[in-house]
């Protein structure tokens, strides 16, 4: 396919494909698709590639190696990734690189992708890869965009490919508000089952873009904006496929015959979920998620505030309102060049000098879009019958109009494309496509992402908002800042974009990333979440005892995968086989994501 054909194929359907949209969204979905590829310069490549080997393995025994999976798993099941890296886009993305590279795009590659289809056949596959010691990294979808998508941090790795063949619903239960699923069911599809049963008490939560999967997110500790939004605490009862091959429930899964699986995440004895989560300890192959009831009812609202030094007081109301949940989302409060950007529209359209996009071409841009110029914004929602929204909603007008110059917005003002229908939407469990429409800001746009957390104060706020600004006018990367308030924390999401064909912004951007990371370590402020070029970095700064907890996952990562084979690297975790050869990927250490080898088996 050439690549006006890719730019100009339809969207896959959820009745076509697991990873497709869902029949509501396809004309947005076809827009967005658009949008991708008209700011897309980057040449398409072509030609067949050399496939890389798994470090420590000859080519020959992995070619053998290779055979034999495709016995057990069916020829259509295994493949080798030989051929050209095509970036695709959101809904069509690659399991073959990362589609948001932020190195060259060839250091972070699987040497191939296999595609089980049962939690039996990922038994075979894990104690495939411990009889040959191949590294193996499972993927639920590969939607993790902006974090590293599809990618291995090890290269050669085989690549699991959970979510093409294990997509099932396994239950949805309308009297206990719980589902249970495979790693192939993403948000959309969800919801669409949920839709389709009838079952209108029932609410899904959902995170910006509804396309990724369900587990996937969860276990790495995503979140949504219902108040549900915590999607790990949300979780109850794992299936785990462990690195050497047994599987094991957790919670009330132990037990035989249970019929709480879903409904008590507990049981009885230790609760091990916990090191499923952002980990290389096993491969969750079912996920229990509870279900929220529909309120009675819902109401989007926002406000806008004029001046950028409202920020300290605008958290000093957030903080009581959202403890008290009389803010009963998480809150969003986003800056306005991201209101400008996520209409999708380049920046060469507003401005085409170099350095960071001025403040006076920023405001006066604002000033021409329907809720007129501002610095922040914020999106919330209110639920319940009309008179409790009615009640919570005064008190928020009267705390917010406290700020100098607060407008609450009119919605009934806002045109159907307007971004805030879509935050009002997700915010009411409907999944969405608009969020990444910010991305099209560069030409081949991708980003990554700053992701510290801090206590909701307005002095945290500002300092972490304050230093964010001063590393990215060093680098010249525009700021796209949202304050995202939990019920007793709250993360200050940077996103930084840049044209992934241009190796220059690459590295500007890779060097201003280690350089938040570290002076937000320096302050006491840890990111809750990374891109795998910077998780050796940011587990170096969880270093409290001498790296005691750093030494509890390796005590653990040595006593689950005595092999080494499972995800190594992932969130800084690496097998002993690994470790002090050079892998790790600091900000010392430059843009080589590879090793000396490992050591061999023993």
């Amino acid at each position: 396919m050439s690549f006006l054909d890719e730019a100009q194929s339809d969207v896959p359907l959820l009745s076509e494909k697991h990873s497709g949209i869902p029949e509501f969204l396809l004309e947005k979905a076809r827009e967005a698709k658009a949008g991708v590829f008209e700011t897309r310069t980057k040449p398409k490549a072509t030609s067949d590639r050399r496939p890389v080997i798994p470090p420590g393995v000859e080519e020959q025994v992995f070619v053998t190696a290779l055979g034999e999976l495709e016995k057990q798993l069916g020829q259509d099941n295994v493949e080798r990734n030989n051929k050209p890296l095509k970036d695709g886009w959101y809904m069509e993305h690659p399991n073959t690189h990362d589609l948001m590279t932020i190195l060259d795009e060839e250091e972070l590659v699987p040497s191939a992708m296999v595609y089980p289809g049962s939690t039996e056949e990922v038994q075979q596959v894990v104690l495939w890869a411990n009889k040959y010691h191949i590294p193996i990294s499972p993927i639920s979808m590969g939607r993790n965009l902006g974090y590293g998508g599809a990618a291995p941090r090890v290269r050669g790795s085989v690549l699991v490919d959970l979510g093409r063949r294990m997509n099932k619903i396994l239950d949805i239960s309308p009297e206990d508000y719980t589902c249970l699923l495979e790693p192939g069911v993403s948000f959309f599809a969800l919801h669409d089952a949920i839709k389709k049963k009838g079952y209108d008490h029932l609410w899904i939560d959902v995170p910006d873009v509804g396309g990724g999967s369900v587990i996937g997110n969860t276990v790495d500790r995503g979140v949504g904006y219902t108040p549900y939004g915590d999607h790990w605490a949300c979780h109850s009862g794992l299936e785990v496929v462990l690195p050497t091959g047994e599987v094991i429930r957790t919670g009330m899964g132990a037990l035989p015959g249970n019929n709480t699986w879903q409904t008590f995440p507990y049981g009885f004895g230790p609760y091990s979920d916990g090191i499923f989560s952002q980990s290389n300890f096993g491969i969750v192959t079912k996920m229990g998620m509870t279900l929220m009831p529909n309120p009675g009812g819902h109401e989007g609202f926002m406000y806008t505030f004029q001046k950028e030094e409202d920020l300290n007081q605008l958290i000093e109301i957030i903080r009581p309102l959202r403890i008290s949940n009389i803010l009963e989302n998480v809150a969003q409060l986003r800056h306005v060049t991201q209101t400008i950007a996520v209409r999708g529209r380049p920046r060469t359209d507003f401005y085409k000098g170099e350095g960071t996009i001025p403040d006076s071409v920023v405001h006066e841009v604002a000033a021409t879009l329907p809720i007129g110029d501002h610095t922040w914004a914020y999106y919330g929602m209110s639920y319940g019958p009309p008179h409790i929204r009615q009640y919570k909603l005064s008190i928020i007008d009267t705390e917010f109009k406290k700020v100098p110059g607060a407008r609450r917005i009119d919605p009934s003002t806002l045109p159907p494309d307007e971004y805030f229908w879509a935050r009002d939407r997700i915010a009411s469990g409907t999944p969405e496509l608009h969020e990444l429409r910010w991305v099209n800001w560069m030409p081949n746009g991708a980003h990554i992402a700053f992701s510290p957390v801090s206590p909701i104060r307005g002095t945290d706020a500002t300092k972490l908002f304050e230093l964010a600004k001063k590393r990215h006018d060093e680098f010249g990367v525009d700021l796209f800042p949202a304050f995202c308030v939990g019920l007793r924390e709250m993360h200050l999401i940077v996103e930084l974009v840049y044209d992934r064909a241009d190796p220059k912004r690459r590295k500007d951007v890779l060097d201003c990333l280690r350089h938040l990371v570290e002076d937000a370590a320096a302050c006491g402020y840890g990111e809750y979440r990374t891109h795998l070029v910077l998780m050796d970095q940011v587990a170096g700064t969880y270093n409290w005892n001498d790296g005691a907890l750093m030494k509890f996952h390796e005590r653990l990562k040595d006593a689950l995968d005595p092999n080494g084979i499972m995800a190594p690297g992932r969130c800084g975790i690496w097998p002993k086989k690994y470790r002090n050869r050079g892998w790790e990927m600091t900000k010392a250490s430059g843009g080589n994501s590879q090793g000396d080898g490992v050591a061999p088996p023993s």
